[in-house]
């Protein structure tokens, strides 16, 4: 048997030439891409497809062209079954009013197929899981936005899914309720080895729990792939800090070949090309009068490498 890790293994999802219409606006464009074991991020700005595209997996969006799969079944002939099997936290709230948190978890855990008594005992393990051990018997219309957020989380595993679909999973957290819901994605994904994919339009939620990206722009794919190695790709990387006129020198720079990012303080990375080293930085900023105040060595990001795939340059 092919092991989950392993290159061959059959992908967890994937879409064949899928494109989806709502009325003249097209939410996904001929979107080609696989969705290989362990964690993926799906990243992009709002209002890209991220979202459509996870419904259209789920089955409750039909596409006007093109085939998906979900674990090995045909999303158009199989929706069901992979619902079944699958663990959906949508962006948007979806609790049923009047009802505490043990008793709409379980009530989810039954909607999925579990017998009742298993779904009850499901819903009191992960509530403990996801924090809310302490208030899984009030009101749900009580919690916090975080709580809200947390059992999401839990009714998306209270049936042990074999796949998690996590859409904007730290969507209005503060920062430490961010921190910890990336804490509990990160265990999940590391060690209780689920396979999931995070939508979100924030890198450093992706960046800290995932390894593999999939960067969405105006409904298509920009680019995807391990984040290690898709900053490997980038050019090297410096940041620079001048005294002098910026824009020259952003001009001087970009006419020999570099590239420039502002990083919105006083410091800008500068990518060079493979024949550039320190010192012709030095010397293009001696010819305008201009002098280079700082300069070191950095690594390129996930953000340069965001940047690049939408055209931001």
């Amino acid at each position: 048997m092919t092991s989950p890790g392993a290159p061959d293994a059959q992908p967890v999802a994937s879409l064949d030439q899928v494109s989806v219409r709502y009325g003249a606006q097209m939410a996904l464009r001929d979107v080609a891409v696989i969705f290989p074991h362990g964690a993926v991020g799906l990243l992009g700005p709002n209002g890209t497809g991220k979202s459509t595209m996870l419904k259209a997996l789920l089955g409750f969006v039909k596409p006007t062209a093109g085939r998906m799969q979900v674990l090995g079944l045909d999303v158009a002939r199989s929706a069901l079954e992979i619902r079944a099997r699958l663990g959906y936290m949508p962006e948007s709230d979806g609790h049923i009013p009047d009802m505490n948190a043990v008793s709409f978890v379980a009530y989810c855990g039954q909607l999925s197929g579990l017998p009742r008594s298993d779904a009850m005992q499901r819903a009191h393990e992960v509530l403990y899981y996801v924090g809310l051990g302490e208030a899984r018997y009030r009101n749900i219309e009580t919690y916090s936005t975080g709580m809200k957020q947390r059992i999401k989380l839990a009714q998306a595993l209270v049936h042990d899914p074999d796949l998690l679909f996590l859409d904007e999973p730290t969507n209005g957290m503060d920062p430490k309720g961010r921190e910890e819901m990336l804490e509990l994605v990160t265990d999940l994904a590391t060690r209780k080895n689920v396979n999931l994919i995070l939508s979100s339009h924030l890198l450093p939620d992706v960046e800290a729990t995932c390894q593999r990206v999939v960067v969405m722009h105006q409904g298509a794919i920009a680019t995807q792939g391990s984040i290690a190695e898709l900053k490997e790709r980038r050019r090297q990387v410096f940041e620079v800090r001048i005294k002098g006129d910026l824009e020259t020198f952003i001009k001087a720079l970009e006419a020999e070949g570099a590239e420039c990012h502002d990083t919105g303080e006083d410091l800008m990375r500068v990518f060079v090309n493979d024949a550039q080293r320190p010192r012709d930085l030095f010397g293009i900023a001696a010819q305008h009068q201009i002098q280079i105040r700082h300069l070191r060595p950095s690594v390129p990001t996930l953000e340069d490498v965001f940047a690049e795939a939408i055209g931001e340059e």
